[in-house]
């Protein structure tokens, strides 16, 4: 299963040695040579700490030669060993993704269905991405309707053709009159505490925490998320 970006980005803090920031780091230095720690920590999204000890690290492991250029800075080139390391992190790379599109898709698509044969057919997505962009290609094939997606990061815009709002109570002013039957979890970055959230809110607008669903590749710590169930009746 790939990992999620939340957990990506735990790597990154600790400081373990994460494949895409390896591939990054020598895609960037076989673009260009004159690249600097600086402008790696930027675009890789790293503490320049981080890119200093992975620099460090490739030219240990031979993946990377290191030369003094004038104005004391250093000039960086991949070795032979450097490009064949590139080419199979890529490989994996492209391995990982299709899986993560594959997984995303059957999952999104097993809880849309099952909801709509619960009558959840309008939904809103919360969090938008990759992950939503997946479930809005889910949806087509399940009776059930993207609503909207709620996200305050892209408020304003659109996600997959589908519209973005602020927050869940944005998404039940859009929704109008038909309403809303249920949400779905597709932020990558913090599922965890976006469900919480979500749950919190949902409640509040008088929906149980059975209608807000997430994909099991998300790892959320709730049975409620994985697979719709029927709620109970008193």
């Amino acid at each position: 299963m790939a990992a999620t970006a939340q957990e990506t980005k735990a790597g990154k803090r600790s400081g373990s040695e994460d494949p895409e920031i390896m591939l990054g780091l020598l895609s960037a230095i076989e673009q260009d040579s004159a690249v600097t720690q600086r402008s790696l920590s930027r675009d890789l999204g790293i503490a320049l700490g981080l890119a200093n000890a992975y620099l460090k690290r490739c030219a240990k492991k031979g993946l990377i030669k290191v030369s003094q250029v004038p104005l004391n800075r250093y000039a960086y080139y991949l070795t032979p060993k450097g490009f064949s390391e590139k080419s199979r992190l890529t490989a994996e790379y492209l391995t990982i993704s299709f899986n993560f599109f594959r997984d995303a898709r059957a999952q999104c698509a097993t809880l849309l269905d099952a909801a709509g044969r619960l009558g959840w057919r309008r939904i809103a997505l919360i969090g938008a991405g990759e992950l939503a962009e997946i479930a809005v290609l889910s949806a087509a094939e399940t009776a059930a309707e993207i609503v909207c997606v709620a996200d305050p990061r892209a408020a304003g815009g659109q996600c997959a053709g589908v519209p973005v709002v602020k927050d869940l109570a944005a998404a039940l002013q859009l929704a109008g009159a038909a309403g809303l039957d249920g949400f779905l979890v597709t932020d990558t970055q913090a599922p965890q505490s976006i469900y919480d959230a979500a749950v919190r809110q949902a409640a509040a607008a008088g929906f149980s925490a059975a209608r807000v669903m997430a994909p099991p590749l998300l790892r959320i710590a709730a049975s409620a998320a994985a697979v719709p169930a029927a709620e109970a009746t008193g």
